[in-house]
């Protein structure tokens, strides 16, 4: 097939197609059952952008690609400065709520820096709900049930099994380099949160959460156990005394986006509209215009993240009590995690992505580079959520299908990072107390900490609280959680970061597995379309757009051409125009 002709002209040839032409110069569309052979004018500087290596120069560099950059080297600039900027004002910090000896900075002005990056936050998780909503619903429409059951599965298993990775890496790590073992005794924040937690309580916390009793209520408010414990001292048998504790588990609301029981109502709602079809497509194409407005949004509130980003790191370096807390035996936990995060991000899931689908990691990784700083600022992978969209569909080009299927759902259960900081974590404390772990306590220790990783929500510093599960699970009490507690607000955001890189991955892995069954569904698609042209009645006008270059085969449409780009290049007949297409 010939596209490109020396005077500028591209001829595509359809099976069978003629045009009649009325002698005043109008054309009527009809169906003639002989071929026939006209050519379609296409401007040279429409159809050559891509012919070239520098046509793709100018097209990487156009003003669109620019603005990404230059944001995306603002935000990256935003957290270096944040921290020399916190840093630096930690000398003018007050020791209390008084402007005392010089300071200039009291816990109040701290809230104060603090509040535009609580805009920005507060500006992500507003789109959250919609964002769910419509993306969850638009994809699975446009699937069948046997391929989204499919693609549903691959997700979870690739899910569950980098989650066992991290924290099997973390715990290889925190076993090896023993960083309980050395440095200095850590001292405990008062100010850290300690509460007490059950593995069953979780579990059943997350059935609850994802069957709600009422679907409204799931948008803001989820359900949570609340464990009263008692501490008594009982007579048993013999007059014997022994401590007893008493747990009495109370199931209350709590204020937060119920996600689980949204992901399962919009999973089922999806696939209802797939199976209706045409008796669906208003509410169809309602959510894909839904969708297409809250990604407008989204790049709108793009534009404040490096000013939202920059406070919220000046503010946490000013709120660090010393600096001290990076150096010893907590420092040495800290490059722990950090290791363990490095390897697991930047090791084990671009080589679990190469080997699977063969594509360039190091321009997926720059594609995400966005998402993965905002993840950073945040340390929320559910606010990070509208940015991880626009990076994996509009950078790395994921089928949006694909996209908006398994990024809700890897933004609820996929914690590779939590995984594996709770596995370092735990040792780490067991390690502070002299407290040896066989190998029985060790794999229970992944266990629960892939299951607590699951069960922890995605907003910051939930890792610090479901943490305690993982304690109970090893015999240690849970006010050990304090002893990391200086250090978490830092480590929270480099585990984040690999939370939504690990979702963006698995949206490659399933794209890529998935591929057979997205390219039939397009394949029906096309036969549905051509169906619909074959019938005389439907009118297809030949508009070719400037930026595309479109080859067409239909088996007896109807044309009108609108712009008048058709040629006759047929002599012998002035009262039929044959169109080659």
């Amino acid at each position: 097939m010939q596209f490109i002709k020396k005077n500028s002209i591209s001829t595509v040839t359809p099976f069978t197609v003629t045009m009649s032409k009325q002698r005043s110069g109008s054309r009527n569309t009809s169906i003639h059952s002989r071929p026939s052979q006209h050519t379609i004018n296409i401007p040279a500087s429409h159809s050559l952008m891509y012919k070239s290596k520098s046509g793709c120069c100018q097209q990487c560099c156009t003003t669109e690609n620019l603005k990404e950059q230059a944001l995306l080297i603002a935000t990256i600039a935003s957290v270096i400065i944040g921290i020399g900027v916190g840093v630096a004002l930690r000398g003018l910090k007050c020791p209390g709520d008084e402007y005392v000896n010089g300071c200039r900075i009291t816990k109040e002005d701290i809230t104060y820096i603090d509040f535009p990056g609580k805009i920005f936050i507060n500006i992500l998780k507003m789109l959250i709900l919609p964002l769910i909503v419509s993306s969850i619903i638009s994809s699975l429409a446009q699937l069948d049930a046997q391929s989204s059951g499919k693609m549903g599965v691959r997700a979870l298993v690739y899910y569950f099994g980098t989650t066992i990775i991290a924290a099997i890496i973390g715990i290889i790590l925190v076993v090896v380099i023993r960083p309980g073992s050395r440095g200095v005794s850590v001292e405990k924040k008062a100010a850290a949160k300690s509460a007490e937690a059950r593995t069953i309580d979780t579990v059943l916390d997350l059935f609850r959460n994802l069957f709600p009793d009422n679907i409204m209520e799931a948008a803001f408010r989820s359900v949570g156990t609340k464990l009263n414990v008692t501490r008594v001292v009982a007579t048993g048998l013999n007059n014997q005394s022994y401590n007893k504790t008493l747990f009495d588990p109370i199931i209350e609301k709590r204020d937060g986006i119920n996600v689980l029981g949204l992901l399962l109502f919009c999973i089922l709602f999806g696939v209802i509209i797939s199976r209706l079809k045409e008796k669906a497509i208003i509410l169809k194409k309602f959510f894909e215009a839904m969708l297409e407005v809250v990604m407008q949004l989204v790049r709108i509130a793009m534009l404040y993240s490096p000013i939202g980003i920059f406070f919220l790191i000046v503010a946490k370096m000013l709120e660090m009590d010393t600096l001290t807390d990076f150096v010893g035996s907590l420092g040495l936990y800290m490059a722990t995690v950090l290791a363990g995060l490095f390897i697991h991000g930047f090791i084990v899931l671009p080589l679990i992505l190469f080997i699977i689908t063969r594509i360039n990691v190091f321009k997926y990784i720059r594609g995400m580079s966005q998402a993965l700083v905002t993840a950073f600022g945040t340390a929320s992978s559910s606010a990070t959520l509208p940015v991880t969209y626009r990076c994996v569909e509009e950078k790395n080009h994921i089928d949006p299908r694909v996209s908006r299927f398994v990024l809700p759902v890897g933004a609820t259960v996929n914690m590779d990072g939590t995984a594996l900081y709770e596995a370092v974590a735990a040792i780490y404390i067991a390690q502070l107390n002299g407290i040896p772990l066989n190998f029985v306590k060790i794999i229970v220790t992944s266990l629960t900490s892939t299951l607590a990783s699951i069960g922890a929500a995605s907003i910051p510093q939930a890792g610090l609280v479901t943490m305690v599960i993982v304690l109970n699970a090893l015999g240690l009490p849970s006010d050990e959680v304090r002893t990391i507690y200086a250090v978490d607000w830092l480590l929270d955001r480099f585990r984040t970061a690999i939370n939504v890189f690990g979702d963006s991955i698995g949206c490659a892995i399933v794209q890529h597995l998935s591929r057979h069954e997205l390219k039939a569904l397009d394949n029906k698609e096309k036969i549905a379309i051509l169906n619909g042209i074959n019938d005389s009645r439907t009118i297809v006008p030949l508009i070719v757009p400037s930026n595309q270059r479109v080859s067409i085969a239909f088996d007896n449409p109807t044309f009108i051409d609108p712009q008048g780009t058709i040629s006759d290049t047929d002599d012998a007949d002035d009262n039929t125009k044959r169109t080659a297409f």
